[in-house]
């Protein structure tokens, strides 16, 4: 007697829904592994990593605040998935929509000129997109793979702020350190809590939730993504453009990814800073994947991956935890929803060998 898969009539919609869940109890247990190697009691490490946050409304306030950039830059990777394009480099575009951001910010921050912070957040998406449609057209016009083109670019766009913060934009009484000055309050968001970090990008990206399910679900252009996504061959007979869906998928994910890196700007850092995000952007693909690229799955898994960053904050502290912790369970949460999705189409089936028979 032996187990063997086999392939299902049709996907299991239980398993769809139900894989995420299992992933993220099996990457709990397996942290608890790791915790218990490390010589920490696994209990109280997992309680640290998953339950302190929750207990305060400080920590509250920062899971929301955590939570912003990764919803932001995951529902853009989900529209591009669903028309089977590869957004691998939310993490650069997130840095040029600070850069853009920030620029705006250096240049006309001053009292009185509410204008600023609105012109901040437009050129922000429009570094983002602006980033995104160098690998839409590469692929457009010479077929290079956005996975690889948008990823290289993420390199090219974080030493291109390095570069800025140590050279021309560096806070001239910042004792050198690589920075640039702190924005002036106009060109700061506003705080949703007071006493707290939370701020008005929060609920821009709450608003980003419904507005995607209503493209994608709702609209003519959401439909015409979902079929050159699943049925190329269709889209094309229907008229539908390939190379349309490319480029409002890479751009639109842009433009959400480079809203992520202003409101990381204006809000916590104020600042630009050498790094402006610690990952956001790479693990905003496992938030899309964790949401079964589904707007409102997404905010929830936005939420998850938030609380890891939070807990893992709190680890560090609390327990004398390194951060790569963190990383590790990300890794085993990644890993474990690859591996529970193949349930979705396929099934433990118990095969008696004939001799038994």
């Amino acid at each position: 007697m032996r187990l063997r898969l086999e392939a299902r009539p049709a996907p299991s919609r239980a398993m769809l829904w139900l894989s995420p869940l299992l992933a993220a109890l099996l990457a709990a247990v397996g942290g608890g592994v790791v915790f218990a190697l490390l010589g920490h009691d696994p209990l109280v490490a997992l309680g640290t990593l998953f339950l302190a946050p929750l207990s305060t409304l400080d920590g509250l306030t920062e899971l929301g605040l955590k939570a912003t950039p990764l919803l932001l830059c995951a529902i853009g990777i989900a529209v591009g998935v669903r028309a089977n394009v590869w957004n691998i480099g939310a993490e650069g575009q997130l840095t040029m929509g600070a850069i853009a951001g920030g620029g705006i910010a250096l240049a006309f921050g001053g009292e009185g000129r509410w204008w600023v912070l609105p012109l901040m957040l437009l050129a922000g998406a429009a570094g983002g997109a602006a980033w995104a449609a160098m690998p839409a057209l590469l692929k457009t016009r010479f077929n290079a793979h956005e996975i690889l083109t948008t990823l290289m670019l993420s390199y090219v766009a974080i030493q291109l702020l390095g570069w800025l913060v140590h050279g021309p934009w560096i806070d001239p009484e910042g004792f050198n350190f690589p920075q640039t000055r702190m924005f002036d309050d106009d060109a700061l968001l506003p705080v949703l809590v007071e006493g707290s970090r939370l701020n008005a990008g929060f609920l821009l990206a709450l608003l980003a939730v419904p507005l995607a399910w209503l493209l994608l679900s709702r609209t003519v252009t959401g439909f015409r993504l979902r079929t050159v996504g699943q049925a190329p061959e269709a889209a094309r007979y229907a008229g539908f453009s390939a190379t349309g869906a490319v480029w409002f998928s890479l751009v639109l994910s842009g433009a959400l990814a480079g809203l992520a890196g202003v409101l990381e700007a204006a809000g916590p850092v104020g600042q630009l800073q050498p790094v402006m995000s610690p990952g956001y952007g790479f693990a905003a693909i496992i938030v899309a994947f964790m949401g079964r690229l589904h707007p409102f799955g997404i905010l929830g898994a936005s939420f998850l991956m938030a609380l890891l960053y939070l807990g893992g904050e709190q680890l560090q502290v609390s327990l004398q935890l390194p951060i790569a912790v963190i990383g590790t369970i990300q890794g085993m949460l990644l890993f474990f929803l690859l591996g529970a999705d193949v349930f979705i189409d396929q099934r433990l089936v118990v095969v008696r060998d004939a001799r038994h028979a």
